[in-house]
């Protein structure tokens, strides 16, 4: 059974933003009571319906002892315990503590790894692949930064990517990815082995993440592109280096006000990702399951072209659709890495 006591605070807290929002909340909380309000009202509305199937069980355990109710209870209670077990299965997953960071933006971040020329190829693909995504998401995919190689790959690219959910369904994403397939550049047909590497970030708000001006360095140059043909006619591109971290952003689109608000965007986005992985890692030292830490530095994932198949490590997933893949399809990656993140986080719950 799902501990009542736990369902009753859910009940109460929900009960106090209603209270909250309907007196007037000062106008700086009112977005966040508003969104926490939302995404109560939903659980809520099913610990109501799960204390009344207990009710309703009781009742029907109670008419087993009335002669002429006895065969209806007989008839109702199977159908009444199998709710329940729905009921408390959805519920239980209502009481994980939830990612603050789910509803936010995410800054998603491409680069190339091991493979040369191939490797820009295939982060350029990986690209093309998340932007395919966002558009059946029906998210907004703003590219911040775009390096090329001479071959049409991608050296360094960032986007912003904005929508309901962007980072809860995006953050399984960041780690390494391997692929497997004849290059283009490769005349004698051999398999070649690349990589690239993606980081997902929930977008950081200025208040939550200060940057004094006195911890960064704001250079401007002229914007290059592929082959370093200059792109611009004015010092447009902006580099900001964060001193104490060493982080270094740059953006180098056309409007320099413009490239300024895309590099802190995405610094605050990086000094945000920094402070979670600490406090996470401060919390769970001891937890093995890689899905959902958020760890770059892992291989994730192979793309195998010849065989047509892509392998999640993460969870022994494997699918034979890969062109489907490639064209953004991640829908089924993405449930299946969310299912077993929530299976991780229940068994060590233990509710």
């Amino acid at each position: 059974m799902v501990p009542l006591d736990k369902l009753a605070l859910i009940t109460e807290r929900f009960e106090y933003l209603e209270a909250k929002l309907s007196s007037g909340a000062p106008p700086a909380e009112i977005a966040n009571l508003s969104r926490e309000y939302s995404d109560l009202k939903p659980v809520v509305t099913e610990i109501a319906a799960y204390r009344q199937a207990l009710t309703d069980l009781d009742d029907a355990e109670a008419m087993l002892s009335d002669p002429d109710l006895r065969a209806l209870a007989e008839d109702e209670i199977p159908l009444l315990r199998a709710n329940i077990r729905q009921m408390e299965q959805t519920l239980r997953l209502a009481l994980l503590p939830r990612d603050a960071a789910d509803a936010r933006p995410a800054i998603l971040e491409i680069r190339p790894g091991t493979g040369g020329d191939e490797a820009a190829l295939f982060a350029g693909d990986l690209l093309r692949m998340y932007q395919r995504y966002a558009e059946q998401q029906g998210w907004q995919f703003d590219l911040l930064e775009l390096s090329q190689s001479e071959l049409g790959g991608v050296k360094e690219a960032m986007a912003r990517i904005t929508g309901e959910g962007v980072f809860a369904r995006l953050k399984y994403e960041s780690g390494v990815h391997r692929v497997q397939r004849v290059p283009e550049t490769e005349s004698g047909g051999r398999i070649h082995t690349s990589a690239a590497t993606v980081a997902v970030l929930p977008e950081a708000e200025e208040v939550e993440i200060d940057i004094p001006a006195g911890d960064i360095r704001i250079d401007t140059m002229r914007s290059s592109g592929a082959g370093g043909q200059h792109v611009n006619t004015t010092d447009s591109a902006v580099r900001i280096t964060h001193i104490p971290t060493g982080i270094v952003v740059t953006s180098s689109e056309k409007s320099q006000h413009q490239n300024r608000a895309n590099a802190m965007a995405v610094l605050r986005a990086r000094l945000y990702d920094l402070d979670r992985n600490a406090k996470d890692a401060a919390r769970a030292a001891d937890r093995k399951a890689q899905v959902g830490t958020g760890d770059r530095s892992e291989r994730i994932r192979t793309y195998n072209f010849p065989q047509g198949r892509m392998t999640d490590h993460r969870i022994n997933l494997t699918l034979y659709a890969l062109s489907q893949i490639m064209a953004g399809d991640l829908t089924a990656i993405i449930d299946a890495l969310a299912t077993d993140d929530q299976a991780c986080k229940l068994a060590e719950s233990g509710l």
